[in-house]
């Protein structure tokens, strides 16, 4: 998320320090502040937390600097054909063939109820969490912390995090203690933000709570959840090839109006003279550009993204992230 989540990896500059340069690890963090003092009274006034419980939670946090150190560092962006061989391989695709057998009656369920295709729910799940295997050894409560105290550049988003932790803690009966997760805040088999989950995660297996952990029916049908909710349209196409170069006319259009200029799908497949399906509705594409190595003969390649396509992009903004979910799950497929 994961997306659905974002880091920010905007290069810091060498002469600004960085978060980690100024604490030290497992420095006290200071409950009697100014900002823990207003976040206090938030979660007791407007969502009915008792005060007593929360100094009680609260009491003895430290700050995890190595949060901070790998918030620090800069994104490494790696080149398409360098990305998806990171989660596309063998095993990988054997072990989402086989999920999609295992849990076929949820997935009828579950594309009934949501209209998402299966195959990208499992893809989605295999890179988040390695099916369930990775789901992050941070201490949630503790990270979330560090990065509402320390971590001045994104603070006001870690404190809304925060609070939707708490609540969520709350609602679903889990310890705030006890859960793990990634270093930037995200949790669970489908890696969602504490604010995801409580916009996008649903109880499907009939428990009356939301788990993402370890009901494996609320896993999949929160990860189509939150598909469905930026649009997608079941069995439609998610890209399409359109060649190794781009055409003199795509080009001077896409640089008049940006690369995430959304253009006419037969005016796509007319200026690249490629034959593509038509989107829903006659939906616009996007054009994507990935590096391919040079065991493929290098240069570029072209596709045209699909709504479904864009609806991916949402769970991590990244082209590289949308395209190696696309391609993994029609690798199930075959």
């Amino acid at each position: 998320m994961l997306l659905v989540f974002l880091i920010d990896v905007t290069c810091i500059a060498e002469d600004v320090p960085k978060a980690a340069d100024l604490v030290v690890d497992n420095q006290p963090i200071d409950l009697n502040s100014q900002s823990y003092q207003q976040l206090f009274q938030e979660l007791v006034n407007q969502h009915h937390f008792v005060k007593k419980d929360l100094e009680q939670l609260f009491q003895g946090l430290q700050g995890d600097r190595k949060v901070l150190e790998l918030m620090d560092k800069p994104g490494e962006a790696k080149p398409y054909y360098e990305y998806w061989p990171l989660f596309i391989t063998p095993s990988v695709i054997a072990k989402g063939k086989d999920s999609l057998v295992q849990y076929r009656q949820v997935f009828d369920r579950i594309e009934a109820a949501f209209g998402v295709d299966r195959e990208y729910v499992v893809a989605i799940w295999a890179i988040e969490s390695r099916f369930g295997f990775n789901q992050g050894g941070f201490n949630l409560f503790r990270t979330l912390n560090t990065l509402f105290d320390m971590y001045p550049r994104r603070s006001d988003f870690y404190r809304k995090e925060l609070i939707n932790f708490l609540i969520l803690c709350r609602a679903n009966n889990m310890d705030p203690l006890r859960v793990n997760g990634s270093y930037a805040g995200a949790f669970g088999q489908a890696q969602f933000m504490p604010s995801s989950f409580n916009k996008y995660a649903v109880d499907f297996d009939g428990d009356d709570r939301r788990d993402l952990i370890n009901s494996m029916d609320d896993v999949f049908a929160s990860i189509a959840n939150y598909l469905k909710n930026f649009g997608w349209t079941l069995q439609a196409p998610v890209f399409a090839e359109i060649g190794g170069e781009l055409k003199p006319e795509l080009q001077n259009t896409l640089k008049k109006e940006g690369p995430e200029a959304l253009l006419d799908w037969r005016a796509v497949a007319d200026i690249q003279q490629v034959t593509i399906p038509r989107p829903p509705n006659n939906g616009k594409l996007s054009i994507v550009e990935l590096e391919r190595s040079l065991l493929e003969g290098g240069g570029m390649r072209y596709v045209a993204g699909y709504p479904n396509f864009r609806v991916i992009f949402e769970y991590n903004h990244s082209n590289k992230y949308a395209m190696t979910v696309s391609e993994m799950a029609e690798s199930f497929k075959k």
